[in-house]
């Protein structure tokens, strides 16, 4: 399992869970950060053909406003997981994450780096994730979240402040937040 979207501050955060078989072997399969846009596309592709099973969890923003992005996270991951039948044994979580799921499971710092399956997760959240941030770049284009996927760029940070937070935002989020008017921001606590 591994999730994309923590840190921005805009669009949903998404994770995957992902069972490979032991014997594919996937060219190029590395953390999703550290690929370029077309090798995560082509692994995506590769991926969701040969896969054993995926299951994707997609948390809106309006959600990590009221639960928080780590909670949203995890509400994310337990999703993806709940998508793959029959149910895994074990996971295997990118990160210092754990799940309260009745199933045995081990955080794996940096594990997208070090196992297939992790990797594999990285590519479907990320690739799922910008995928949608597309969408939403066509809703709101003055954002450019094509661009920086709703990451905390200067030309990002200036989009807000000229036209203020659009509904793809994290409310909670600071640099955010300071652009909400007073009545909305006291609304999200």
């Amino acid at each position: 399992m591994d999730e994309a979207g923590r840190g921005p501050l805009a669009g949903p955060v998404v994770a995957a869970a992902v069972i490979i078989p032991y014997q594919e072997h996937f060219e190029e399969l590395n953390d999703s950060k550290l690929l370029n846009p077309r090798t995560r596309e082509r692994l995506f592709d590769a991926i969701m053909s040969r896969a054993l099973a995926v299951g994707v969890g997609i948390v809106p923003p309006e959600t990590i406003d009221r639960i928080n992005i780590y909670q949203a996270t995890r509400l994310a991951m337990k999703t993806a997981v709940g998508q793959i039948l029959p149910p895994p044994d074990f996971l295997l979580i990118d990160g210092p994450l754990s799940l309260d799921l009745d199933m045995g499971q081990r955080p794996i710092v940096k594990g997208d780096r070090l196992s297939v399956s992790i990797a594999a997760a990285s590519i479907v959240a990320k690739v799922t994730r910008d995928r949608l941030m597309a969408e939403l770049h066509r809703q709101y284009p003055e954002y450019r979240f094509d661009e920086h996927k709703g990451y905390p760029t200067k030309a990002h940070k200036e989009a807000i402040c000229r036209y203020g937070p659009s509904p793809a935002h994290r409310k909670c989020f600071r640099g955010v937040k300071e652009f909400l008017p007073l009545d909305s921001a006291e609304t999200l606590f």
